[in-house]
């Protein structure tokens, strides 16, 4: 989403570390540009015009003047007030007697229904016992989908087309105290704009049921409609929280970032994908850092903890030596690439790698290295067990058995058996240098 922002940051950023001193005319044109970059984004002016006053405030200070690398200290300045303008994370409240209430709302079309089986599952995840309730009988097969939702993740659906979701709201509430559920999750009714009716409906199920939160799901591609729609939920009912769906698409994002400044309502998670583990915990920090282009180490290790998630720990520490020492197989290989498809798309992935390392694989296709791992694993099936364990052993003989039984070239299997070997030495020379040839490779 932040791919255009962050593009022309960097380039101001660059040009702020080549300078060995910083005066005041540098920081004034660093800031008109980084102005611009910010209200191209679509970051509401009244939030663009505060943080670059807090900036400039700061960069033209002692606090600049005297640091050894004024640049550096420029670009720090920047995301610590990005952060500000993000606001501070706020946790779901999970406090008081179970079964504890989240409502959620919105207009059609905002993927609450979704967002309310990605919450379903993250809780259950944390051993919350969630019971779905399908407060959405207009739209059409909302109450299926959320059903087919609470299937996939093994999770109690609630429905009933004879009551109206203020009547149900509260059966479910009462199943939920008698049955032993902790979590009630309520995917009430959208409109195609906010009317009385929805509201009035909405303050008839948080009175039945009295929630813990109250969640408003909002498209994040709207751009600064959204502020709008925000503030006009805000105005009718005690919203509590912030879910910012569809935040892997390519609008220009300016809605993150001004939403919390502008209408003081906090986000709490962000959706990423259509998956159902594609929902985050709201972080400014790890925000800041992927608009500014340094990367999300923490979310890349999250992605890759639950990609391995349920397998031997000492079948991965082993897996990690053996690639670590480039004395891994195609068959580890094979099992590495599994791994990473696990962890989503490719795309997020880039986004996330820090510094020299995501600024070339950001200039890479995702879409090329996602159809290269197709034909890889094609390749590597192909094999005998023994062949992928020793690819010494591919003469031109079983070079062409593999290519016909996969449907490729020999020229292809070739390419994949030098990438391989390619591999193997970069690992090898990471281990030797510590991480110091990193740059030079990726250059």
């Amino acid at each position: 989403m932040f791919e255009t922002l962050t593009g022309r940051l960097n380039q101001i950023f660059d040009q702020l570390r080549r300078r060995g001193k910083l005066t005041e005319a540098d920081v004034d044109a660093a800031m008109r540009e980084v102005r611009l970059a910010l209200l191209e984004a679509d970051v509401h002016f009244n939030v663009v015009k505060t943080f670059i006053m807090r900036v400039r405030e700061r960069a033209v200070g002692a606090e600049v003047s005297k640091a050894l690398n004024p640049g550096q200290q420029v670009i720090k300045i920047v995301n610590e007030e990005l952060i500000a303008s993000l606001g501070e994370p706020v946790a779901l409240n999970l406090t008081g007697p179970k079964p504890r209430v989240i409502m959620m709302v919105g207009l059609q079309g905002t993927g609450k229904t979704t967002a309310s089986g990605k919450l379903a599952r993250l809780m259950k995840s944390k051993g919350e016992r969630v019971l779905l309730v399908a407060g959405d009988p207009y739209r059409p097969a909302a109450v299926k989908q959320l059903q087919q939702l609470g299937e996939r993740l093994d999770v109690e659906v609630e429905t009933d087309a004879s009551l109206t979701p203020p009547q149900l709201a509260k059966r479910a509430f009462e199943k939920a105290e008698k049955g032993g559920f902790s979590l009630v999750i309520v995917d009430t009714a959208g409109r195609s704009q906010m009317d009385a009716g929805l509201m009035d409906e909405l303050k008839a199920i948080a009175a039945n049921v009295n929630p813990v939160d109250i969640l408003l799901v909002v498209d994040s591609m709207i751009g600064q409609e959204a502020l709008n729609i925000a503030q006009g939920f805000k105005d009718a009912i005690n919203l509590t929280g912030l879910i910012l769906t569809k935040m892997d698409g390519d609008s220009r994002g300016g809605a993150a970032i001004s939403i919390r400044s502008v209408t003081g309502i906090p986000i709490k998670f962000i959706g990423t994908g259509e998956k159902l583990d594609a929902l985050e915990t709201y972080d400014p920090s790890r925000l800041s850092s992927r608009i500014l282009g340094m990367g999300d180490m923490i979310g890349l290790i999250e992605k890759a903890e639950a990609a391995y998630d349920g397998q031997d720990m000492e079948k991965q520490a082993e897996q990690a030596q053996k690639m670590m020492k480039g004395h891994f197989s195609l068959v580890d290989w094979l099992e590495q690439m599994k791994q990473m498809k696990k962890m989503g798309p490719l795309s997020q992935i880039m986004d996330m790698l820090p510094g020299q390392m995501g600024q070339a694989a950001r200039g890479i296709d995702p879409t090329d290295v996602e159809k290269s791992f197709k034909q890889s694993e094609a390749i590597i099936n192909s094999m005998t067990l023994r062949e992928r364990r020793d690819p010494d052993l591919l003469n031109a003989s079983r070079r062409r058995r593999i290519a016909a039984g996969c449907g490729m070239e020999v020229q292809d299997v070739n390419r994949l058996l030098k990438q391989f070997r390619e591999a193997q030495k970069m690992m090898k020379m990471l281990q030797k240098t510590g991480g110091k040839g990193l740059g030079r490779m990726f250059g």
